[in-house]
């Protein structure tokens, strides 16, 4: 199964994140980053489904909470980031 990653630079903002998306009838799940895509220092990300990153963005931008970087996975433990 696919899913989209936004990376967050802090648990708050994954928290404001999840929060505006919720607002906004997404689900959205927060989680520490996976090691592999973290990069420096430790980070929290949110998870959503396929369908929903083109409004999740959309969302996100209207509330003043840009995505640090996005990420397709997979359940496999595959990430490949995605262009914003």
């Amino acid at each position: 199964m696919l899913y989209y990653l936004i990376i967050c630079r802090s648990l708050t903002y994954a928290q404001r994140t999840a929060a505006a998306l919720g607002r906004a009838g997404i689900t959205a799940h927060i989680f520490r980053t996976p090691r592999q895509i973290a990069g420096e220092g430790c980070s929290h990300c949110v998870k959503i489904r396929l369908h929903d990153l083109e409004d999740a963005l959309a969302v996100l931008r209207q509330a003043g909470l840009p995505a640090k970087r996005v990420f397709l996975a997979d359940n496999g433990g595959g990430y490949e980031e995605v262009g914003l």
